[in-house]
C-alpha cells in the first residue's frame, strides 16, 4: 500500500472515530431538547437557559438551587414585579436548577457547592395558554448523571408531578398575590 493511501486511510479512521465520539456527545446534549411533560411543557421551550442571569439562590429540601430568568422576567423584576402589584408580562419564563450539595473539603472554610445535578423546574407566562393555572405552565425535569439525560417529573416524585403544565400551580398558589412567584429578584 502506498504511502498515500496508507495517510488517507488513517485520517479517514480517525475523521470515522473523532465523528463518532463527538457527534454521539452532540446527540447525547441534543436529548434534553426532545423532552416534554406528557401534555405540558417542552424543554426546548426553554432553550437557553444555562446562559441566563441569576434571579437569586436557594437552599431548600438539601438541595442548592440557582433561580435564572430569561431577559423579560429580569426586566420586570427591575421593573418592581411583583412587589409593584403588577403581574409578571407574557413570555416571562424562570428555571431553578437543583444539585445535590457536596463539601470542598480542600477549600478553605470547606463550603458547600453544586455536586452532581438533581433536576430543573421551569415556568413560563402565558396568560392565554394556561388560563387555569394562573397564566403559568410549569415542568420539572429529573437528572439521571448516570445517562446524562434528563426526563420528565412523574407521579412517583417528591413532589408528584402531574403530566401537565399544571404540575406546579398547586404549590404556587399560596403566594397568587406575587403572581404565583415566590422568589424575589436578590439585591445587587
Amino acid at each position: 500500500m502506498s504511502m498515500t493511501k496508507r495517510a488517507l486511510l488513517v485520517s479517514g479512521a480517525t475523521l470515522a472515530i473523532a465523528l463518532a465520539v463527538f457527534g454521539g456527545r452532540a446527540i447525547s446534549l441534543q436529548d434534553k431538547y426532545t423532552q416534554q411533560v406528557p401534555g405540558g411543557l417542552a424543554f426546548s421551550e426553554f432553550r437557553g437557559y444555562e446562559g441566563w442571569p441569576v434571579i437569586a439562590i436557594s437552599e431548600n429540601e438539601g438541595l442548592i438551587a440557582v433561580i435564572v430568568g430569561n431577559p423579560v422576567m429580569i426586566d420586570a423584576y427591575k421593573e418592581g414585579v411583583p412587589g409593584n402589584g403588577k403581574p409578571f408580562p407574557d413570555g416571562a419564563k424562570m428555571a431553578k436548577i437543583h444539585w445535590n450539595p457536596k463539601k470542598q473539603e480542600a477549600y478553605p472554610g470547606q463550603p458547600t457547592v453544586p455536586g452532581t445535578q438533581h433536576d430543573v423546574d421551569f415556568m413560563v407566562k402565558d396568560s392565554k395558554r394556561f388560563a387555569d393555572s394562573g397564566g403559568w405552565g410549569y415542568a420539572v425535569f429529573n437528572y439521571d448523571a448516570g445517562s446524562d439525560n434528563f426526563m420528565p417529573g412523574t407521579e412517583a416524585d417528591t413532589p408528584p408531578q402531574g403530566h401537565d403544565a399544571q404540575c406546579g400551580f398547586a404549590c404556587h398558589t399560596i403566594v397568587k398575590e406575587r403572581d404565583y412567584v415566590f422568589t424575589d429578584y436578590g439585591r445587587r
